[in-house]
C-alpha cells in the first residue's frame, strides 16, 4: 500500500516538474506571440502579460506589406533560395564524402578523416575574414553564392552523421550488388542512398534551419534590401532613430517561426530516428 502511494507520488511529482519546465520553454514563444497582437506603444507596458488588451489584427498586414518598397514576400523568397538551395548543396556532397570515408578504402583515410573532424574546432569568426577576403576577390559580394556555394563541398557535421549511420548498413548489402554487377556509383546510389533517408532528414532539417537562422553570413555579404533573407529584414524594423512598431516585429518573427515549425512537425520521426540509430555498428 505505500509503495503504490509512493509511486504514485514519485508520478505527480515528475508530471509537475515536467509540466513546470514545459511553461518555462513555451513561454518566451507565447510572450512572442501574444505581443504581436498587441499596439506597439503597448507592448511592453504590462510586459507580462499574455492577453493583448485591444487586440490589433493589424499587424500582420503592416508587417507583411514590409516597409521602402520591399515586401516581407520578397525577404521569405530569398530565404527560401538561400536555404532550399544550400541544404541540397550540403546533403548531397555530405553524402558522397560519407561514403567515401565509410565504404571506400584509400591512402591516407583515416588523415583526411581527422582533417575533416579538426575543422569542426574552428570557431566561424576565424574564417570569417578570409572567406570575406576570398568572396570579395572573385566577386561574390551581394549575391547568394558565399551562402550556398560553399555547402556543395560538404559539411563536417553532416558528414560524421552519415558516414556513422552508413556503418550501421550490413556490408553485405554492398557486396551482393557487386557479385549483380554493381560498380560503387551503383552501390551508392541504389543500396546506400535509399537507406539514408532517416540520416539525411535529420541532416536536412538541422541545415534549412540553420540557413533560414543565419544572421551573420547575410549581414557580411548582402548590402541590398532586395537581397535580404527574413533574418536580416527583422532587424530592420528596429529603428533607434525613431520609433519602432513593435508590434509589426514581433509580428513577422512569429511568421518567421512558421516554416521551421512545420519542417520540425512533419519531419520530427525522421530526427529521432536518425539520431539514435548514429553511432551504432552493424
Amino acid at each position: 500500500m505505500r509503495s503504490s502511494r509512493a509511486r504514485r507520488a514519485r508520478a505527480l511529482g515528475y508530471h509537475a516538474l515536467c509540466v513546470v519546465l514545459a511553461v518555462l520553454m513555451l513561454y518566451p514563444v507565447l510572450w512572442l506571440l501574444a505581443s504581436s497582437f498587441k499596439e506597439g506603444s503597448r507592448v511592453f507596458v504590462n510586459a507580462g502579460s499574455l492577453i493583448p488588451r485591444p487586440w490589433v489584427f493589424s499587424n500582420y498586414a503592416t508587417g507583411w506589406r514590409g516597409f521602402g518598397g520591399y515586401t516581407f514576400p520578397l525577404f521569405y523568397r530569398n530565404s527560401f533560395i538561400i536555404s532550399i538551395l544550400s541544404t541540397l548543396g550540403a546533403l548531397a556532397s555530405s553524402a558522397v564524402v560519407a561514403f567515401g570515408f565509410a565504404r571506400i578504402r584509400f591512402a591516407g583515410r583515416s588523415i583526411w578523416f581527422a582533417c575533416m573532424m579538426l575543422t569542426m574546432m574552428l570557431p566561424d569568426q576565424v574564417l570569417m575574414i578570409p572567406q570575406y577576403i576570398l568572396f570579395h576577390r572573385i566577386g561574390w559580394i551581394n549575391t547568394f553564392r558565399p551562402l550556398i556555394v560553399p555547402r556543395y563541398f560538404g559539411y563536417p557535421f553532416f558528414i560524421f552523421l552519415i558516414q556513422q549511420f552508413i556503418r550501421t548498413i550490413p556490408r553485405e548489402l554492398d557486396e551482393s550488388a557487386v557479385l549483380d554487377g554493381c560498380g560503387r556509383f551503383a552501390v551508392f546510389s541504389r543500396i546506400i542512398l535509399p537507406l539514408l533517408k532517416p540520416a539525411l532528414f535529420t541532416a536536412g532539417i538541422f541545415s534549412f534551419y540553420w540557413s533560414w537562422d543565419d544572421f551573420i553570413g547575410p549581414l557580411l555579404y548582402l548590402n541590398k534590401p532586395e537581397l535580404y533573407p527574413v533574418s536580416l529584414a527583422l532587424k530592420l524594423f528596429a529603428d533607434p532613430e525613431s520609433v519602432t512598431n513593435w508590434g509589426s516585429l514581433f509580428a513577422m518573427s512569429v511568421l518567421s517561426l512558421v516554416p521551421v515549425f512545420l519542417l520540425f512537425l512533419f519531419f520530427q520521426r525522421y530526427i529521432v530516428e536518425g539520431i539514435s540509430t548514429t553511432g551504432l555498428k552493424a
